[in-house]
């Protein structure tokens, strides 16, 4: 089995899947220990919690990969866990995971957005930045705008607390609220969805991948402590 955490990087995921791999919410502290548990043989990491409930735990990535579980992770909470656990072994995938992995990108909050809930699709209701920067490189590769505008934007936009960050709002914050119609229309045209792709190719990977031999890479072996215990319900001895 084949278990694929993810919310609003991919809303339709579970259309997308197949019977092969199975689509659940956006991943919380414990729920990777519950998929292996269950029986995965592979576990894509996609979309996770971080305000309102506990995050994914790296231990029980790390717990995981012990067990000989696959763990791939993308765009959101994949890439960042992915670039603090590819040492050991998790999978990284996509251009997200790249730019935390080399350094390029350092800050978490760059994946971040604000959404509707699940019974409405993950509706976007603010810009992650990874996007807008992937839009705004676009955009200056075709010399659509101006490199000073190009600058501007992209310092609006560093500025703007995740949860306020729009295509309007980085206009105001970048001085160029008086060219908002033409720029909007020239921005929302030219918007690259960059997690969604990244996601994208997590799937076609999980959904392609085969066990060839152990998850975990390196020589380290993974040690049962009694906060863990505590944490897995396991009997602290």
């Amino acid at each position: 089995m084949k278990i694929l955490f993810v919310g609003p990087s991919l809303p339709d995921a579970a259309a997308l899947c197949g019977g092969e791999i199975v689509a659940r919410p956006p991943a919380a502290h414990g729920d990777v220990l519950s998929a292996v548990r269950a029986g995965a043989t592979a576990v894509g990491l996609v979309d996770g919690n971080f305000e309102h409930l506990a995050p994914v735990w790296h231990k029980e990535i790390l717990h995981a990969l012990d067990c000989g579980v696959a763990v791939f992770g993308a765009a959101s909470m994949g890439a960042l866990r992915a670039a603090e656990c590819d040492s050991f072994g998790m999978v990284g995938i996509g251009r997200i995971y790249e730019d935390y992995a080399s350094g390029r990108r350092v800050d978490d909050a760059d994946v971040a957005l604000l959404h509707g809930p699940a019974e409405l699709g993950y509706p976007a209701l603010s810009l992650p930045l990874v996007d807008v920067e992937a839009t705004l490189d676009r955009l200056e590769a075709s010399k659509a705008l101006e490199k000073p505008d190009i600058s501007r934007l992209r310092a609006g936009a560093r500025s703007l607390f995740y949860k306020e960050r729009t295509w309007s709002t980085i206009l105001e914050a970048a001085g160029k609220a008086e060219e908002r119609k033409s720029l909007l229309q020239l921005l929302h045209a030219a918007t690259v969805n960059r997690k969604r792709e990244d996601a994208l190719e997590l799937m076609h990977v999980l959904s392609g991948f085969r066990p060839q031999g152990p998850a975990k890479r390196g020589d380290w072996t993974f040690r049962a402590t009694s906060l863990w215990r505590i944490a897995a319900d396991q009997p602290v001895t």
